[in-house]
């Protein structure tokens, strides 16, 4: 990445709250200014120095829009501060990264807070377009009996709800929920159910494992609501699941398919916040970079088959870095799907993905599971999807700090048709 070293000085996540039916206590501003009033007071920084506010976001509320300016202010960094806000699906997070880094290789900036947030309980329910069609009509009615008659146009089927989330999941090119992407994936590499739910219930189990040997607490602060409860930990983690839990579950996206609730990412609300610091900033406030983001890579493939977005994405930085997979000391692939995980894998071990999809003359290989998203991922610990991917950058670091390692890579697969990621080394 250039001349100019983009360093990693800290970073900081709310706890993932899982959706249940109803708005979280948190819109999504509230999380996000959270997690970057407490990243600047670890620092002791006064907000006001910032160069940028950047923050990923795939669906903010619509009093929200531009919400990394919002969560900008309401975190004290004063009127001159820029905040902005990217949106690229599942790795807006990342992608806020990525626009930090690209901030200060040009030499634009020097100091950005750089994060994804999303509050996914808070997403809309919307009206159908043709119940909004009746409601022009009637607004516009200037007698009682054109009143009368927008009414009688009026139809049950018409006040059916939209729901926001299934709109927001689902590919509008290829018409698939993001699930019937997995479910292609789970066909073409011949992934079992069992497969998939042995992934889930391992990636429960460490995630338990992890909360226990208090991993996630440098990471993560706690938040209070209004009324002075406490919410101090991802709380979809499950100690429990066991294959004949999940072996209950019916397939959600196709009546006669493999991918479940129960082997897919939890619907979530949460953020995540890191300081991106220059050379020169980290000189001029005293800071302490641990890590150094030192490239970076986007790639396009099928939107119906998104979920290999991390090996379109991570081979590249495999290939400019000279390295195998095997001199990648730990992995975080986001785990939007078992299926989608575990595809990933099969495509590298593929000597026909290899060569046909990817352009080399043979497969890359296995990739060692007891350094791959050793504390866990999205089906334990929740998909907010803005965040998840600035999550799984900050915690590779901080696995990369705990096993005195140096070298990682974060992949995230992206809806649309669409992978990125990133490789960080610790200093």
């Amino acid at each position: 990445m250039a001349d100019r070293a983009v360093y990693l000085v800290d970073g900081v996540r709310t706890p993932f709250l899982k959706a249940k039916n109803e708005p979280g206590p948190f819109r999504a501003s509230d999380l996000a200014t959270r997690a970057l009033q407490m990243l600047l007071m670890r620092q002791r920084l006064d907000p006001a120095v910032l160069d940028e506010v950047i923050l990923g976001c795939a669906a903010p509320r619509a009093d929200e829009v531009n919400i990394g300016r919002v969560v900008a202010l309401r975190a004290g960094c004063g009127r001159k501060v820029p905040g902005w806000t990217v949106m690229r699906n599942c790795a807006s997070g990342m992608q806020a990264i990525d626009s930090a880094a690209a901030q200060i290789l040009s030499g634009r900036a020097d100091l950005i807070a750089a994060g994804g947030v999303d509050a996914l309980s808070h997403a809309p329910v919307l009206f159908s377009d043709a119940f909004v069609r009746f409601l022009g009509r009637f607004a516009s009615a200037k007698t009682p009996a054109q009143k009368w008659a927008a009414l009688r146009s009026l139809r049950v089927r018409d006040l059916k709800p939209v729901i926001g989330l299934m709109k927001g999941l689902t590919d509008p090119v290829v018409k698939q929920l993001m699930g019937q992407t997995a479910e292609t994936l789970a066909t073409r590499f011949a992934i079992t159910r069992e497969e998939m739910d042995a992934f889930a219930v391992e990636s429960h189990r460490r995630a338990a494992a992890a909360q226990e040997a208090g991993h996630f607490a440098h990471e993560m602060s706690p938040l209070f609501d209004a009324s002075g409860r406490l919410y101090a930990h991802d709380d979809g983690v499950r100690p429990d699941s066991s294959m004949e839990k999940l072996a209950k579950l019916k397939p959600f996206f196709d009546r006669y398919g493999r991918v479940t609730p129960g082997n897919s990412s939890q619907i979530t609300d949460g953020a995540t916040f890191l300081l991106i610091a220059s050379e020169d900033a980290v000189k001029r406030h005293h800071l302490e970079p641990v890590a150094r983001l030192v490239d970076s890579q986007w790639a396009g493939l099928d939107p119906a088959q998104m979920g290999l977005g991390p090996v379109h994405a991570a081979t590249p930085l495999l290939q400019r870095a000279g390295w195998t997979l095997d001199d990648v000391d730990f992995w975080e692939i986001n785990e939007a799907f078992a299926a989608q995980v575990l595809a990933c894998l099969k495509a590298w071990e593929s000597d026909d993905y290899c060569r046909s999809e990817l352009g080399l003359p043979k497969a890359l290989g296995p990739i060692d599971r007891s350094r791959l998203n050793v504390d866990s991922g999205a089906i334990a610990l929740g998909h907010p999807v803005g965040a998840s991917g600035a999550r799984i950058v900050w915690h590779l670091v901080e696995v990369l700090q705990r096993h005195n390692a140096k070298r990682g890579i974060a992949a995230i697969c992206i809806g649309g048709g669409l992978g990125g990621a990133m490789r960080i080394e610790r200093l």
